[in-house]
């Protein structure tokens, strides 16, 4: 599936568009501790998380994620949305809750890493 069908499916809010959306989603990872992230996350994931500043968008370059989701409604600093734009990491939002939100992903078919 690809990050374009995830934003519509979900209605999630893009925060830079100009960040490749059609990026192809190999499954999906929710965590705030962003070590967990560096080390448990696989490429081509979805990270859902409530974190908003700019290492989140390290750790999605460095991990080669597909994007990032933040949940209940929480924006992005500046800085961070700078960042992404820079870096072309997708950057989203919602105002669902993590649970909710993944509860979705794994509705659409996205999976997690075992």
């Amino acid at each position: 599936m690809t990050l374009q069908q995830i934003i519509k499916a979900l209605d999630l809010e893009l925060v830079t568009p100009s960040a490749q959306a059609d990026n192809d989603v190999t499954g999906g990872y929710v965590a705030d501790l962003l070590s967990d992230v560096m080390a448990n996350a696989k490429p081509g994931a979805l990270w859902v998380t409530l974190q908003i500043h700019q290492n989140i968008v390290a750790v999605a370059v460095l991990k080669e994620l597909a994007g990032i989701i933040i949940v209940q409604g929480r924006m992005p600093e500046p800085d961070t949305v700078e960042k992404a734009r820079r870096e072309q990491v997708c950057l989203l939002r919602t105002t669902g809750s993590a649970f909710d939100t993944v509860g979705s992903l794994y509705a659409l078919g996205i999976r997690g890493y075992s």
